[in-house]
C-alpha cells in the first residue's frame, strides 16, 4: 500500500544503526585480557568488525556525528596497533568468547546474548549411606535394602552404579561396597572417563590411571583427594557437578550435587535411577516411616556365619549418636537404627560425614535438616523416616 501511494517518489527512511555497532565492539573487547600475547591479535578482528558496520551504515549515517567521531576513532586505533585493514574479523557473537567447558558460565553467555536476565540453574542433591539410606533429589528420605548393583544416576551426562551386600546374616539390611561413576564424552571438554572404587580400594585417579579429564590447562574433569584411601572429590566443571565418596569402615557413601537441567536429561528406558525416583517399594525396608528392627538375642538362622550382634540398647545407641550429631533428625535416627542393626561404630561417622556433605553440596540451608516428626521440608508423604508412632514402635521391638 505504501509503494502504491508513493509512486516511486517516496524512500523508506532507515536509522542509523552506528550506536549498535559501538555496543557490538564495546561487548567483543570487554572479555579481552590485554596482558595476553593474543591481546593485540583479537583487538584488531574487533575493529575490523567496527568498521565493517559503519561501511554498512555509512549512507544513513552521513549526518550523525557519532557516526564521523566513531570513523575517526577506529582509523586512530588501527594505527595505534598497527592493524591491517583487511584480515578476519570477530563474531558478533558473545558466546564464542565464554568458555564452553565451565559450565556455570553458560548462563551469563546466554544472558549476554539474548539481553535478558535468565535465573540461575537450580542445582539437585543426592545421597547415599550407611544401611543404605537414601536421600532423593527430590529430598525424600528411604532406607531400602537393593542387594547387588543398582543405578543411583543414568543420564545423557553421567552414570552412577552402586553394588550393595548384606549386612547381617537374617536381616535384609545392605550396605554399599563398590561404586563405578561414568564421566561421559562431551565435546572436547573431556573423554569418556570410569572411575571405581570398592571397600579397601579408594583410588586417587580414573580406572585409566588418570586425574583429570579434558584440556590439561583448564581441567574441566579433576579428582581431588582430600584423605588417602579415605576420601575423594570428583569436580566436572563442564557439567557443574561435583561427586564425593568417602569409605567409612568396610562401606562407601556417596554424595552428589548436579544441575537439574542435566540430571533430568534421560530417556524413558533410564527411569529406573535411586536418585530420580527412589527405590522401588518392593525394596524399601522402611514402612511409612517405620523400621523393622531386630530384637535383641534373635538366633542366626541354621547355618548362618556367625556375627556379633549389636550390643547397643536403644539407650546407648541414642547416646552414642548423640555425640557426634546434636540435632534429632533423620541422619541421627539413622545411626540409631544402623548401630542397633550392626553394633558397628563406624556406621556413626557414615550418618556424620553424610549430613556434612549436604552442607556442603546441597543448595538449600532451609532443606538440610529433614525432621521425622514433620511431613514437610521437602519430604514427601510416605516417605518419612521415624514418624512419632514409629519411634515408639522401635522402643516396644527393641525391649520386648
Amino acid at each position: 500500500l505504501t509503494s502504491l501511494l508513493c509512486l516511486g517518489d517516496c524512500q523508506v527512511q532507515t536509522p542509523c544503526r552506528i550506536q549498535k555497532c559501538t555496543t557490538d565492539f564495546v561487548s567483543l573487547t570487554s572479555y579481552l585480557n590485554s596482558a595476553l600475547e593474543s591481546f593485540d591479535l583479537e583487538f584488531c578482528k574487533a575493529l575490523r568488525a567496527y568498521s565493517a558496520c559503519t561501511y554498512r551504515n555509512s549512507k544513513v549515517c552521513r549526518g550523525n556525528l557519532d557516526y564521523h567521531s566513531a570513523v575517526l576513532g577506529i582509523s586512530d586505533l588501527m594505527s595505534q596497533r598497527n592493524c591491517s585493514k583487511d584480515g578476519p574479523t570477530s563474531s558478533t557473537n558473545p558466546e564464542v568468547t565464554h568458555d564452553p567447558c565451565n559450565y556455570s558460565g553458560h548462563t551469563e553467555a546466554r544472558e549476554h546474548q539474548g539481553g535478558e536476565k535468565t535465573p540461575p540453574p537450580t542445582y539437585l542433591f543426592c545421597g547415599l549411606f550407611g544401611d543404605p539410606h537414601l536421600r532423593t533429589f527430590k529430598d525424600h528420605f528411604q532406607t531400602c535394602k537393593v542387594e547387588g548393583a543398582w543405578p543411583l544416576i543414568d543420564n545423557n551426562y553421567l552414570s552412577v552404579q552402586v553394588t550393595n551386600v548384606p549386612l547381617v546374616p537374617g536381616s535384609s539390611a545392605t550396605a554399599t561396597s563398590k561404586i563405578t561413576v561414568i564421566f561421559k564424552s562431551y565435546q572436547d571438554c573431556t573423554d569418556q572417563k570410569v572411575y571405581q572404587a570398592v571397600t579397601d580400594d579408594l583410588p586417587a585417579a580414573f580406572v585409566d590411571g588418570t586425574t583429570s579429564g579434558g584440556d590439561g590447562n583448564t581441567k574441566s574433569l579433576q579428582i581431588v583427594e582430600k584423605v588417602s584411601g579415605k576420601y575423594v572429590e570428583m569436580h566436572a566443571r563442564y557439567i557443574g557437578t561435583t561427586v564425593y565418596i568417602r569409605q567409612l569402615g568396610h562401606y562407601l557413601t556417596l554424595a552428589i550435587r548436579m544441575p537439574q537441567e542435566l540430571a533430568m536429561a534421560y530417556k524413558e528406558s533410564q527411569d529406573l535411577q535411586l536418585c530420580v525416583n527412589g527405590c522401588p517399594s518392593s525394596e524399601r525396608i522402611d514402612n511409612s516411616g517405620h523400621l523393622p528392627l531386630p530384637v535383641m538375642g534373635q538366633l542366626l538362622p541354621q547355618g548362618g556365619a556367625a556375627h556379633p550382634r549389636s550390643v547397643y540398647t536403644l539407650e546407648t545407641a541414642t547416646t552414642k549418636c548423640h555425640e557426634k550429631m546434636l540435632v534429632k533428625d533423620i541422619y541421627f535416627y539413622s545411626c540409631v537404627f544402623d548401630l542397633l542393626t550392626t553394633g558397628d561404630v563406624n556406621f556413626t561417622a557414615a550418618a556424620q560425614s553424610a549430613l556434612q556433605d549436604v552442607e556442603a553440596l546441597h543448595p538449600r540451608k532451609e532443606h538440610w535438616h529433614i525432621f521425622p516428626s514433620s511431613g514437610d521440608g521437602g519430604v514427601g508423604k510416605g516417605s518419612e523416616f521415624f514418624v512419632g508412632p514409629g519411634l515408639v514402635c522401635l522402643i516396644l521391638v527393641v525391649f520386648l
